[in-house]
């Protein structure tokens, strides 16, 4: 009888990350584990059973929701309603080497969220929380002291680290910012013998095409479904 292969961690990357290098960080057990939501909304379950789907169900009140990635697409029980289900590219390399002239890339702090929360609302990256910034290196570009563009760190699911919230100010586009911030965030990353990847909507042609550009390449589809309990 043959084995069957193990799931890579990327197929599976909230719980890969929640179970390895963000364990520390997990609400919940060994059926289903959340980020902390003032973090990041990501769960995830070890599989689909209903005691699975009940685990979860636990670990979300009132108005909450869970944002899930997984490799197919998500058999939704009764006792939760859908949001939002998506289907997103997952794109792993290291991207090219690039320096916008002129501009200095600053690394972002506490003292620096409301003005990154603010630029998320204004861009939609994704889910940006007050405390998404704890999870790893965020670098930003400033001009005339409004922060216009920012790339940072985000799920680390086995020796991997994800790229995340990259956006630009609709003013200050087509400058090299994005690039330039994908490459400062990399470095990082492989600096400590870690492998980037980032996720992407599928329709986001445009961000598709300035990662292919960067070097970077699709590895795999994956679904991206928004739950929340009914009744909420």
């Amino acid at each position: 009888m043959s084995e069957v292969p193990p799931i890579h961690p990327l197929d599976r990357p909230i719980w890969s990350a929640l179970t390895t290098r963000q364990r520390d960080l997990a609400q919940g057990g060994a059926d289903a584990r959340r980020f902390p939501l003032a973090i990041a909304p990501f769960a995830d379950m070890v599989d689909m059973s209903p005691g699975s789907f009940a685990a979860l169900g636990a670990l979300l009140s009132g108005q909450e929701f869970a944002v899930l990635f997984t490799p197919d697409p998500v058999a939704v029980p009764p006792e939760f309603k859908v949001l939002l289900a998506e289907t997103g590219e997952q794109m792993i390399g290291t991207p090219a080497d690039y320096s916008a002239p002129g501009v200095e890339i600053v690394r972002l702090g506490a003292a620096d969220v409301p003005a990154m929360m603010a630029l998320t609302e204004l861009t939609k990256p994704g889910p940006f929380s007050a405390r998404t910034h704890e999870l790893g290196n965020f670098f930003g570009i400033r001009v005339g002291g409004e922060l216009v563009a920012m790339t940072g760190e985000r799920m680390k699911p086995g020796n991997y680290t994800e790229m995340t919230a990259v956006c630009v100010h609709p003013d200050h586009r087509g400058r090299g910012y994005a690039q330039a911030l994908l490459s400062a965030v990399a470095r990082q990353i492989v600096a400590r013998g870690e492998i980037p990847f980032l996720h992407v909507f599928t329709n986001n042609v445009s961000a598709i095409a300035l990662y292919r550009r960067q070097g970077m390449e699709i590895r795999r589809r994956l679904h991206i479904t928004v739950l929340q309990k009914q009744g909420q």
